[in-house]
C-alpha cells in the first residue's frame, strides 16, 4: 500500500513526459529521424542556459556578435572544460567565417569572449587560443550584471531560468568565491602595511638638571 502512494505521488521527469508527448501527437515518425543521446553518438553535455548567455555576449558584441563562437566551443568540448585547439581554421569554419580573414575574425570573437568572462586562454602551438578553459557561463553572466553589462529583462529570464534547472547555486557559489578574493586581498594589504609600517621612536626623555655642587671650606 506505501509502495502505491509513493508511485502515485512521484512526479514524471522532463524526458517521460516528453516520452508521453512523443506517443499521442508523433506516433508514426520513423526511428530514423529521431536522435537521443542514450542510442546516438556524437553528443556534448552543454549547459542549458547557453542560449541566454549567447543573447548576453551578442548584445555587447555588436556587429562582431561572438555567441555562436561560444556555442560551438561548446559543441567541441569533451565532457571536459579544457579544449585544445590545434587548428583554429576548423573552429573559424565551423563558426561560419570563410575565406582569408577567416581566423583572424575569429580570434576576434574569441577575444570578446575572454574580456566577458566565458573562456579562459593560454598560448601554444596554434597561437594564442591554443589552450582553452570554458568557464561556467552562469558566472560569466554574473560577472557580466555585476559590471552593468546585461540588461534587466534578459537578467530576469536568465534568474528566472537557474531554479527551473537547479542552477541557482552556480550564482551563491561565484558570490560565495568574489567574497572570498575580497576579504583575501584586504587581509593581503593589511598584513604589507603591518609588515613595511616603521614603529614610531620614543620621546626625548626629559632633560635632567645638573647637580648642584655643595661648596664647602675645604673646596674654598
Amino acid at each position: 500500500m506505501a509502495n502505491a502512494k509513493q508511485s502515485a505521488k512521484r512526479r514524471l521527469t522532463m524526458s517521460e513526459r516528453a516520452q508521453q508527448l512523443m506517443l499521442v501527437h508523433f506516433p508514426n515518425i520513423s526511428d530514423a529521424w529521431k536522435w537521443t543521446r542514450k542510442t546516438h553518438d556524437g553528443f556534448s553535455t552543454i549547459p542549458r542556459t547557453l542560449p541566454i548567455a549567447m543573447q548576453a555576449i551578442d548584445a555587447q558584441s555588436k556587429g562582431q556578435p561572438a555567441g555562436h563562437v561560444l556555442f560551438c566551443l561548446w559543441a567541441r568540448s569533451p565532457d571536459h572544460p579544457v579544449i585544445t585547439i590545434e587548428n583554429p581554421s576548423t573552429f573559424a569554419a565551423e563558426a561560419g567565417f570563410l575565406g582569408e580573414r577567416a581566423v583572424d575574425t575569429w580570434r576576434r570573437r574569441m577575444k570578446k569572449l575572454r574580456e566577458l568572462q566565458f573562456i579562459v586562454t593560454k598560448p601554444g602551438a596554434s597561437g594564442e587560443f591554443h589552450y582553452v578553459m570554458l568557464t561556467n557561463p552562469n558566472a560569466a553572466v554574473e560577472w557580466m550584471r555585476t559590471h552593468s553589462l546585461v540588461q534587466d529583462g534578459l537578467y530576469s529570464r536568465f534568474i528566472e531560468r537557474l531554479p527551473e534547472i537547479g542552477a541557482y547555486g552556480d550564482l551563491e557559489a561565484i558570490r560565495g568565491h568574489w567574497e572570498a578574493e575580497r576579504a583575501a586581498a584586504a587581509a593581503a594589504v593589511a598584513a604589507e602595511a603591518a609588515k613595511n609600517s616603521v614603529p614610531a621612536p620614543p620621546p626625548p626623555a626629559p632633560p635632567t638638571k645638573p647637580k648642584r655642587i655643595r661648596r664647602t671650606k675645604a673646596n674654598a
